[in-house]
Protein backbone atom coordinates (compact mmCIF):
# COMPACT_ATOMS: atom_id res chain seq x y z
CA UNK A 1 0.00 0.00 0.00
CA UNK A 2 2.87 2.35 0.82
CA UNK A 3 4.43 1.95 -2.64
CA UNK A 4 1.05 2.44 -4.24
CA UNK A 5 0.50 5.66 -2.29
CA UNK A 6 3.88 7.04 -3.35
CA UNK A 7 3.21 6.11 -6.96
CA UNK A 8 -0.05 8.06 -6.91
CA UNK A 9 1.73 11.14 -5.52
CA UNK A 10 4.48 10.91 -8.15
CA UNK A 11 1.94 10.58 -10.95
CA UNK A 12 0.03 13.61 -9.66
CA UNK A 13 3.20 15.72 -9.52
CA UNK A 14 4.18 14.63 -13.02
CA UNK A 15 0.72 15.58 -14.29
CA UNK A 16 0.99 19.06 -12.75
CA UNK A 17 4.44 19.55 -14.27
CA UNK A 18 3.18 18.55 -17.72
CA UNK A 19 0.21 20.96 -17.46
CA UNK A 20 2.46 23.79 -16.27
CA UNK A 21 4.86 23.21 -19.15
CA UNK A 22 1.97 23.27 -21.62
CA UNK A 23 0.62 26.52 -20.21
CA UNK A 24 4.05 28.17 -20.27
CA UNK A 25 4.54 27.04 -23.85
CA UNK A 26 1.26 28.63 -24.91
CA UNK A 27 1.80 31.88 -23.04
CA UNK A 28 5.52 32.53 -23.43
CA UNK A 29 6.41 31.23 -26.87
CA UNK A 30 5.34 32.89 -30.10
CA UNK A 31 2.24 31.38 -31.67
CA UNK A 32 2.67 29.83 -35.09
CA UNK A 33 0.40 31.42 -37.63
CA UNK A 34 -0.82 29.31 -40.50
CA UNK A 35 -0.96 30.85 -44.00
CA UNK A 36 -4.46 31.94 -44.85
CA UNK A 37 -6.11 30.90 -48.07
CA UNK A 38 -6.93 34.35 -49.40
CA UNK A 39 -6.12 38.03 -48.78
CA UNK A 40 -9.74 38.47 -47.81
CA UNK A 41 -8.95 36.89 -44.46
CA UNK A 42 -6.00 39.05 -43.49
CA UNK A 43 -8.05 41.74 -41.79
CA UNK A 44 -5.85 44.57 -43.10
CA UNK A 45 -6.33 44.44 -46.85
CA UNK A 46 -4.14 41.40 -47.34
CA UNK A 47 -0.99 43.01 -45.97
CA UNK A 48 1.53 40.69 -44.38
CA UNK A 49 1.81 41.18 -40.62
CA UNK A 50 4.67 38.81 -39.85
CA UNK A 51 7.92 37.82 -41.58
CA UNK A 52 7.80 34.70 -43.78
CA UNK A 53 7.62 31.42 -41.93
CA UNK A 54 7.48 27.77 -42.79
CA UNK A 55 4.13 26.08 -42.81
CA UNK A 56 4.03 23.76 -39.79
CA UNK A 57 2.61 20.28 -39.81
CA UNK A 58 -0.13 21.42 -37.42
CA UNK A 59 -1.57 23.96 -39.85
CA UNK A 60 -3.65 21.42 -41.75
CA UNK A 61 -5.12 20.18 -38.48
CA UNK A 62 -7.02 23.45 -37.92
CA UNK A 63 -8.53 24.43 -41.27
CA UNK A 64 -11.29 26.50 -39.66
CA UNK A 65 -9.00 28.76 -37.62
CA UNK A 66 -8.79 31.87 -39.74
CA UNK A 67 -8.99 35.57 -39.22
CA UNK A 68 -11.58 37.33 -41.33
CA UNK A 69 -11.81 40.89 -42.47
CA UNK A 70 -14.59 41.81 -40.06
CA UNK A 71 -12.78 40.87 -36.83
CA UNK A 72 -12.45 43.44 -34.08
CA UNK A 73 -9.49 45.71 -33.61
CA UNK A 74 -8.20 45.31 -30.04
CA UNK A 75 -6.66 48.62 -28.95
CA UNK A 76 -4.48 49.04 -25.87
CA UNK A 77 -3.37 52.43 -24.57
CA UNK A 78 -0.15 51.68 -22.69
CA UNK A 79 0.74 54.52 -20.36
CA UNK A 80 1.69 55.59 -16.83
CA UNK A 81 -0.26 57.72 -14.36
CA UNK A 82 -0.51 61.45 -15.15
CA UNK A 83 0.74 61.09 -18.71
CA UNK A 84 -2.47 62.14 -20.46
CA UNK A 85 -3.91 58.64 -20.85
CA UNK A 86 -7.45 59.64 -19.82
CA UNK A 87 -7.45 62.17 -22.64
CA UNK A 88 -6.25 59.63 -25.21
CA UNK A 89 -8.79 57.13 -23.92
CA UNK A 90 -11.59 59.60 -24.55
CA UNK A 91 -10.41 60.12 -28.13
CA UNK A 92 -11.31 56.47 -28.71
CA UNK A 93 -14.29 56.40 -26.37
CA UNK A 94 -16.09 58.99 -28.49
CA UNK A 95 -16.11 56.73 -31.55
CA UNK A 96 -19.51 55.11 -32.02
CA UNK A 97 -18.05 51.72 -32.99
CA UNK A 98 -15.59 51.45 -30.09
CA UNK A 99 -16.35 49.68 -26.81
CA UNK A 100 -14.04 51.39 -24.29
CA UNK A 101 -13.02 50.31 -20.79
CA UNK A 102 -11.22 52.60 -18.37
CA UNK A 103 -8.53 50.84 -16.30
CA UNK A 104 -10.10 47.39 -15.80
CA UNK A 105 -6.74 46.18 -14.47
CA UNK A 106 -7.39 48.36 -11.42
CA UNK A 107 -9.44 45.45 -10.09
CA UNK A 108 -6.56 43.01 -10.59
CA UNK A 109 -4.27 45.35 -8.69
CA UNK A 110 -6.61 45.90 -5.75
CA UNK A 111 -7.25 42.16 -5.45
CA UNK A 112 -3.62 40.99 -5.64
CA UNK A 113 -1.58 43.92 -4.29
CA UNK A 114 -2.52 43.38 -0.60
CA UNK A 115 -0.67 40.08 -0.82
CA UNK A 116 2.15 41.32 -3.04
CA UNK A 117 2.68 44.87 -1.83
CA UNK A 118 5.70 44.05 0.36
CA UNK A 119 7.45 41.92 -2.23
CA UNK A 120 9.32 43.04 -5.32
CA UNK A 121 10.65 39.75 -6.56
CA UNK A 122 10.18 38.66 -10.15
CA UNK A 123 7.83 35.81 -9.25
CA UNK A 124 5.30 38.22 -7.74
CA UNK A 125 5.60 40.49 -10.75
CA UNK A 126 4.84 37.51 -13.00
CA UNK A 127 1.70 36.77 -10.99
CA UNK A 128 0.43 40.31 -11.53
CA UNK A 129 1.31 40.36 -15.20
CA UNK A 130 -0.07 36.89 -15.80
CA UNK A 131 -3.40 37.82 -14.24
CA UNK A 132 -3.47 41.08 -16.20
CA UNK A 133 -2.79 39.36 -19.52
CA UNK A 134 -5.48 36.76 -18.85
CA UNK A 135 -8.02 39.46 -18.05
CA UNK A 136 -7.11 41.54 -21.10
CA UNK A 137 -7.43 38.50 -23.35
CA UNK A 138 -10.91 37.79 -21.94
CA UNK A 139 -12.07 41.41 -22.19
CA UNK A 140 -10.94 41.69 -25.80
CA UNK A 141 -13.11 38.63 -26.42
CA UNK A 142 -16.02 40.48 -24.74
CA UNK A 143 -16.03 38.03 -21.84
CA UNK A 144 -16.81 40.56 -19.10
CA UNK A 145 -17.83 37.82 -16.71
CA UNK A 146 -14.13 37.06 -16.20
CA UNK A 147 -13.76 40.51 -14.62
CA UNK A 148 -16.26 39.61 -11.90
CA UNK A 149 -13.73 37.44 -10.06
CA UNK A 150 -11.67 40.59 -9.35
CA UNK A 151 -14.53 42.94 -8.36
CA UNK A 152 -15.17 43.22 -4.63
CA UNK A 153 -17.77 42.52 -3.39
CA UNK A 154 -18.39 39.82 -5.96
CA UNK A 155 -21.27 40.81 -8.27
CA UNK A 156 -24.64 39.19 -7.56
CA UNK A 157 -26.50 37.81 -10.57
CA UNK A 158 -23.86 39.44 -12.81
CA UNK A 159 -24.79 42.89 -11.45
CA UNK A 160 -22.47 45.37 -9.72
CA UNK A 161 -22.10 49.04 -8.87
CA UNK A 162 -18.38 48.66 -8.12
CA UNK A 163 -16.83 48.72 -11.60
CA UNK A 164 -14.03 51.29 -11.45
CA UNK A 165 -14.90 54.50 -13.35
CA UNK A 166 -17.87 52.91 -15.11
CA UNK A 167 -19.06 56.37 -16.16
CA UNK A 168 -15.90 56.96 -18.21
CA UNK A 169 -17.20 54.52 -20.83
CA UNK A 170 -19.90 55.78 -23.19
CA UNK A 171 -20.95 52.24 -24.05
CA UNK A 172 -21.73 51.55 -20.39
CA UNK A 173 -23.87 54.69 -20.14
CA UNK A 174 -26.01 54.01 -23.21
CA UNK A 175 -28.60 51.52 -24.31
CA UNK A 176 -28.80 48.56 -23.99
CA UNK A 177 -26.70 48.84 -20.81
CA UNK A 178 -28.42 51.96 -19.43
CA UNK A 179 -31.90 53.27 -20.27
CA UNK A 180 -31.39 56.69 -18.63
CA UNK A 181 -29.88 58.17 -21.77
CA UNK A 182 -30.95 57.91 -25.40
CA UNK A 183 -29.04 57.95 -28.70
CA UNK A 184 -29.18 61.77 -28.82
CA UNK A 185 -27.38 62.14 -25.47
CA UNK A 186 -23.89 62.34 -26.90
CA UNK A 187 -21.86 63.96 -24.10
CA UNK A 188 -22.98 62.29 -20.89
CA UNK A 189 -20.99 63.45 -17.86
CA UNK A 190 -19.35 60.65 -15.91
CA UNK A 191 -21.09 61.69 -12.69
CA UNK A 192 -24.50 61.78 -14.35
CA UNK A 193 -23.99 58.27 -15.70
CA UNK A 194 -23.15 56.91 -12.26
CA UNK A 195 -26.14 58.68 -10.67
CA UNK A 196 -28.81 57.95 -13.26
CA UNK A 197 -27.87 54.51 -14.56
CA UNK A 198 -28.80 51.47 -12.51
CA UNK A 199 -26.17 49.02 -11.26
CA UNK A 200 -24.14 47.63 -14.13
CA UNK A 201 -25.52 44.45 -15.64
CA UNK A 202 -22.49 42.54 -16.93
CA UNK A 203 -24.64 40.51 -19.32
CA UNK A 204 -25.90 43.68 -21.02
CA UNK A 205 -22.37 45.08 -21.01
CA UNK A 206 -21.16 41.92 -22.73
CA UNK A 207 -23.90 42.29 -25.34
CA UNK A 208 -22.87 45.91 -25.94
CA UNK A 209 -19.23 44.87 -26.37
CA UNK A 210 -20.18 42.25 -28.94
CA UNK A 211 -22.26 44.75 -30.91
CA UNK A 212 -19.33 47.15 -31.27
CA UNK A 213 -16.77 46.58 -34.00
CA UNK A 214 -13.73 47.40 -31.85
CA UNK A 215 -12.59 47.22 -28.22
CA UNK A 216 -10.26 49.76 -26.59
CA UNK A 217 -8.72 49.51 -23.12
CA UNK A 218 -6.62 52.02 -21.24
CA UNK A 219 -4.08 50.82 -18.68
CA UNK A 220 -1.37 52.40 -16.54
CA UNK A 221 -0.71 49.07 -14.80
CA UNK A 222 1.50 47.29 -17.34
CA UNK A 223 5.12 48.49 -17.03
CA UNK A 224 6.35 47.98 -20.59
CA UNK A 225 5.51 46.65 -24.04
CA UNK A 226 7.64 43.53 -23.60
CA UNK A 227 5.23 42.36 -20.90
CA UNK A 228 2.53 42.12 -23.56
CA UNK A 229 4.33 40.01 -26.14
CA UNK A 230 2.24 36.89 -25.46
CA UNK A 231 -0.93 38.94 -26.10
CA UNK A 232 0.41 40.68 -29.18
CA UNK A 233 1.40 37.36 -30.73
CA UNK A 234 -1.87 35.63 -29.89
CA UNK A 235 -3.48 34.94 -33.32
CA UNK A 236 -6.95 35.13 -31.80
CA UNK A 237 -6.39 38.83 -31.13
CA UNK A 238 -5.81 41.81 -33.39
CA UNK A 239 -3.85 43.98 -30.94
CA UNK A 240 -2.82 47.54 -31.70
CA UNK A 241 -0.75 49.20 -28.98
CA UNK A 242 -0.58 52.97 -28.53
CA UNK A 243 2.28 53.74 -26.15
CA UNK A 244 1.75 57.18 -24.65
CA UNK A 245 4.76 58.95 -23.16
CA UNK A 246 5.23 62.32 -21.52
CA UNK A 247 8.18 64.35 -20.28
CA UNK A 248 9.04 62.73 -16.90
CA UNK A 249 9.41 66.20 -15.42
CA UNK A 250 5.80 66.91 -16.35
CA UNK A 251 4.66 63.56 -14.95
CA UNK A 252 6.40 64.26 -11.64
CA UNK A 253 4.85 67.72 -11.37
CA UNK A 254 1.37 66.40 -12.10
CA UNK A 255 1.69 63.58 -9.58
CA UNK A 256 2.83 65.99 -6.87
CA UNK A 257 -0.32 68.05 -7.42
CA UNK A 258 -2.68 65.07 -7.76
CA UNK A 259 -1.45 62.50 -5.24
CA UNK A 260 -0.73 64.88 -2.40
CA UNK A 261 -0.30 62.30 0.37
CA UNK A 262 1.82 59.85 -1.62
CA UNK A 263 4.07 62.65 -2.91
CA UNK A 264 4.11 64.69 0.32
CA UNK A 265 7.92 64.59 0.65
CA UNK A 266 8.32 65.89 -2.89
CA UNK A 267 6.15 68.87 -1.94
CA UNK A 268 8.35 69.47 1.09
CA UNK A 269 11.40 69.47 -1.20
CA UNK A 270 9.70 71.96 -3.51
CA UNK A 271 8.68 74.25 -0.64
CA UNK A 272 11.92 74.21 1.37
CA UNK A 273 14.55 73.63 -1.30
CA UNK A 274 15.93 70.71 0.73
CA UNK A 275 15.51 67.09 -0.35
CA UNK A 276 14.17 64.93 2.51
CA UNK A 277 16.56 62.11 3.42
CA UNK A 278 13.75 59.52 3.28
CA UNK A 279 12.34 60.59 -0.09
CA UNK A 280 11.22 57.61 -2.22
CA UNK A 281 13.18 58.33 -5.38
CA UNK A 282 11.76 55.23 -7.06
CA UNK A 283 8.55 57.22 -7.58
CA UNK A 284 10.52 58.96 -10.32
CA UNK A 285 13.22 56.53 -11.39
CA UNK A 286 10.82 53.63 -12.10
CA UNK A 287 8.93 55.81 -14.60
CA UNK A 288 12.12 56.58 -16.51
CA UNK A 289 13.37 52.98 -16.39
CA UNK A 290 10.06 51.58 -17.68
CA UNK A 291 9.85 54.24 -20.41
CA UNK A 292 13.41 53.57 -21.53
CA UNK A 293 12.95 49.81 -21.66
CA UNK A 294 9.57 49.91 -23.37
CA UNK A 295 10.38 52.62 -25.91
CA UNK A 296 13.73 50.99 -26.74
CA UNK A 297 11.89 47.76 -27.50
CA UNK A 298 9.19 49.46 -29.56
CA UNK A 299 11.56 51.61 -31.60
CA UNK A 300 13.88 48.68 -32.33
CA UNK A 301 11.05 47.31 -34.51
CA UNK A 302 11.00 43.63 -33.48
CA UNK A 303 9.03 41.50 -35.94
CA UNK A 304 6.29 40.74 -33.40
CA UNK A 305 5.40 44.45 -33.21
CA UNK A 306 5.10 44.98 -36.95
CA UNK A 307 1.93 46.99 -37.55
CA UNK A 308 1.09 46.77 -33.85
CA UNK A 309 2.96 49.60 -32.10
CA UNK A 310 2.69 53.38 -32.23
CA UNK A 311 4.58 55.80 -29.99
CA UNK A 312 2.78 59.05 -29.12
CA UNK A 313 4.18 61.95 -27.11
CA UNK A 314 1.57 63.70 -24.98
CA UNK A 315 3.09 67.08 -25.88
CA UNK A 316 2.59 66.50 -29.63
CA UNK A 317 -1.03 65.56 -29.00
CA UNK A 318 -1.56 68.61 -26.80
CA UNK A 319 -0.14 71.02 -29.38
CA UNK A 320 -1.89 69.52 -32.41
CA UNK A 321 -4.77 67.41 -31.06
CA UNK A 322 -6.78 67.09 -34.27
CA UNK A 323 -3.80 66.27 -36.50
CA UNK A 324 -2.31 63.78 -34.04
CA UNK A 325 -5.67 62.10 -33.46
CA UNK A 326 -6.06 61.60 -37.21
CA UNK A 327 -2.62 59.96 -37.25
CA UNK A 328 -3.71 57.62 -34.45
CA UNK A 329 -6.89 56.65 -36.28
CA UNK A 330 -4.93 56.10 -39.50
CA UNK A 331 -2.60 53.75 -37.63
CA UNK A 332 -5.60 51.87 -36.23
CA UNK A 333 -7.15 51.63 -39.68
CA UNK A 334 -10.39 53.25 -38.45
CA UNK A 335 -12.32 56.22 -39.84
CA UNK A 336 -12.44 59.14 -37.40
CA UNK A 337 -16.12 59.98 -37.02
CA UNK A 338 -17.66 63.38 -36.33
CA UNK A 339 -18.18 62.68 -32.62
CA UNK A 340 -14.42 62.48 -32.12
CA UNK A 341 -13.78 65.82 -33.87
CA UNK A 342 -16.54 67.54 -31.90
CA UNK A 343 -15.14 66.21 -28.63
CA UNK A 344 -11.64 67.47 -29.49
CA UNK A 345 -12.93 70.97 -30.23
CA UNK A 346 -14.90 71.01 -26.97
CA UNK A 347 -12.12 69.68 -24.75
CA UNK A 348 -8.84 71.25 -25.89
CA UNK A 349 -9.52 74.98 -25.76
CA UNK A 350 -9.74 75.59 -22.04
CA UNK A 351 -12.83 75.96 -19.89
CA UNK A 352 -14.10 77.51 -16.68
CA UNK A 353 -16.38 74.55 -16.03
CA UNK A 354 -15.84 72.65 -12.74
CA UNK A 355 -15.00 69.50 -14.70
CA UNK A 356 -11.98 71.29 -16.16
CA UNK A 357 -10.44 71.46 -12.69
CA UNK A 358 -11.10 67.83 -11.72
CA UNK A 359 -7.84 65.92 -11.25
CA UNK A 360 -8.93 63.19 -13.66
CA UNK A 361 -10.85 65.47 -16.00
CA UNK A 362 -10.12 65.91 -19.69
CA UNK A 363 -11.42 69.46 -20.29
CA UNK A 364 -8.45 71.81 -20.41
CA UNK A 365 -6.34 74.10 -22.58
CA UNK A 366 -4.15 71.26 -23.78
CA UNK A 367 -1.45 73.35 -25.47
CA UNK A 368 -0.93 75.55 -22.39
CA UNK A 369 -0.92 72.50 -20.11
CA UNK A 370 1.82 70.60 -21.97
CA UNK A 371 4.75 72.48 -20.41
CA UNK A 372 3.06 74.15 -17.44
CA UNK A 373 5.17 71.98 -15.10
CA UNK A 374 8.04 74.41 -15.69
CA UNK A 375 6.27 76.99 -13.52
CA UNK A 376 5.61 74.50 -10.72
CA UNK A 377 8.85 72.58 -10.14
CA UNK A 378 11.95 74.09 -8.54
CA UNK A 379 15.14 74.08 -10.58
CA UNK A 380 16.96 71.66 -8.27
CA UNK A 381 14.13 69.12 -8.66
CA UNK A 382 14.28 69.51 -12.42
CA UNK A 383 18.06 69.19 -12.42
CA UNK A 384 17.87 65.97 -10.41
CA UNK A 385 15.21 64.56 -12.75
CA UNK A 386 17.37 65.38 -15.77
CA UNK A 387 20.27 63.50 -14.19
CA UNK A 388 18.45 60.25 -13.38
CA UNK A 389 16.30 60.32 -16.54
CA UNK A 390 18.96 61.58 -18.96
CA UNK A 391 18.79 58.66 -21.39
CA UNK A 392 15.05 58.59 -21.86
CA UNK A 393 14.79 62.39 -22.08
CA UNK A 394 17.27 62.31 -24.94
CA UNK A 395 15.59 59.34 -26.62
CA UNK A 396 12.16 61.00 -26.57
CA UNK A 397 13.39 64.44 -27.63
CA UNK A 398 13.01 66.44 -24.42
CA UNK A 399 15.58 69.20 -23.90
CA UNK A 400 17.40 69.74 -20.61
CA UNK A 401 17.60 73.18 -18.99
CA UNK A 402 20.81 74.52 -17.48
CA UNK A 403 19.51 77.33 -15.27
CA UNK A 404 16.45 78.47 -13.32
CA UNK A 405 16.02 81.31 -15.81
CA UNK A 406 15.95 78.93 -18.76
CA UNK A 407 13.44 76.75 -16.92
CA UNK A 408 10.97 79.62 -16.48
CA UNK A 409 11.45 81.04 -20.00
CA UNK A 410 8.21 79.76 -21.53
CA UNK A 411 9.01 81.29 -24.93
CA UNK A 412 11.54 78.50 -25.38
CA UNK A 413 9.98 75.05 -25.81
CA UNK A 414 11.73 72.06 -24.30
CA UNK A 415 10.06 69.65 -26.74
CA UNK A 416 12.13 68.98 -29.84
CA UNK A 417 10.45 68.37 -33.17
CA UNK A 418 10.88 64.63 -33.55
CA UNK A 419 9.16 62.05 -35.68
CA UNK A 420 8.68 58.50 -34.48
CA UNK A 421 7.99 56.38 -37.53
CA UNK A 422 5.35 53.73 -36.93
CA UNK A 423 6.56 50.22 -37.81
CA UNK A 424 4.04 49.11 -40.45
Amino acid sequence: MQCSWKAVILLALASIAIQYTAIRTLTSKPFQLCPLPSPQNCGLGGQETEPPFERGAGCDDYPYFSINATRKTHILILATTRSGSSFVGQLLNQHQEVFYLFEPLYHVQTTLIPRLSHSRNSADRRVMLGASRDLLRSLYGCDLYFLESYIKPTPTNHTTDKLFRRGASRALCQQPVCDAFGPTDVNVEEGDCVKKCAALNMTLATDSCREKRHVAIKSVRVPEIGDLRALVEDPRLNIKVIQLVRDPRGILSSRIETFRDTYRLWRIWRATGRRPYNLDLSQLTVVCEDFLSSVSTGLSHPYWLKGKYMLVRYEDLARNPLLKTKEIYDYLGLPMDRNVEDWIHANTRGSNEPSAKHKFGTVRDSAANAESWRLKLSYDMVEYTQTVCQKVLHQLGYKAVRSAEELKNMSLSLVQDKTFVTFL
